[in-house]
């Protein structure tokens, strides 16, 4: 079976003082080859959780996770994660971040070389691979971060709110960048994001996940990722369905964030 499925997925995180925290709870789903999933939820429903799983960083308390017909049981190639802050090698210029995956594989230049240069063409750091990383920008930095990933050619980019500490306008052209790369890769991508407006514009399916033990609530196909290769952000942003559907989905989490808060009340 070509793609990811996870199929029942729990995780319970034991305390020291012996009581325990229920993160997720009987988690399904079937995620096809080269499929766009935004994920969103309030605080603490266990976003981070599932894709630290799904990442092999973490193995469940129940449940099983497969990749292409194999189980997962910790991380691999296949599975290429990007983070919220880059997590670069600060010694390295731009082109060692970007070649490190290929170089640690024991490939040789000559194999990696123009794979590499045309991704800097891609994320538009071509005249920036021998700038050190501290001499970039938050949103160059993020660059590098998706080059790297891409450089191991994984099936499936996992990313952990990738753009959430960057600017508005920053943010926006990266939202247009990782459509692109999508569409152009073929890639699966999982997003994680707290962004109701992201997960509209880089979901081609939307999962919407319950407060602790986080479980999915509600699942949407939806068009706009799609309409964001070709059409500017702006203006997808402007379609009536948008709109009405960023609206339900805020109700929705904010409703879930006034029973969270009314929980806390009640065991105060």
């Amino acid at each position: 079976m070509s793609g990811l499925s996870i199929d029942r997925i729990s995780m319970r995180f034991d305390l020291p003082n012996g009581s325990s925290v229920q993160a997720l709870k009987d988690v399904s789903l079937d995620l096809a080859a080269g499929e766009l999933l935004s994920v969103l939820g309030p605080s603490g429903c266990g976003k981070t959780t599932l894709l630290n799983i799904v990442a092999g960083f973490l193995a469940p308390t129940s449940g099983k996770i497969q990749m292409n017909g194999h189980a997962v049981t910790g991380p691999g190639a296949e599975r290429g994660m990007v983070f919220q802050q880059g997590a670069l090698f600060e010694w390295m210029d731009v082109r060692d971040n970007v070649s490190f995956g290929p170089r640690m594989a024991g490939k040789r230049e000559r194999h990696w070389a123009e794979h590499v240069d045309h991704l800097l063409d891609v994320v538009g750091l071509r005249d920036f691979k021998a700038k050190a990383v501290y001499e970039l920008s938050g949103g160059m930095q993020q660059r590098v971060a998706l080059a790297r990933c891409l450089a191991n050619d994984p099936d499936v980019i996992l990313m952990d709110e990738p753009l959430g500490a960057l600017d508005a306008l920053t943010r926006e052209k990266m939202q247009s960048l990782v459509l692109k790369l999508w569409k152009e890769t073929g890639k699966t991508v999982i997003l994680i994001t707290h962004s109701v407006e992201e997960a509209l514009l880089l979901g081609e399916r939307l999962l919407v996940m319950a407060p602790r033990p986080g479980r999915i609530h509600r699942e949407y196909r939806l068009p706009f990722a799609d309409l964001g290769v070709a059409e500017d952000l702006r203006a997808v942003k402007k379609h009536p369905d948008f709109a009405r559907t960023r609206e339900e989905i805020l109700g929705m989490i904010w409703d879930m964030e006034e029973e969270i808060m009314g929980r806390t009340e009640t065991t105060q």
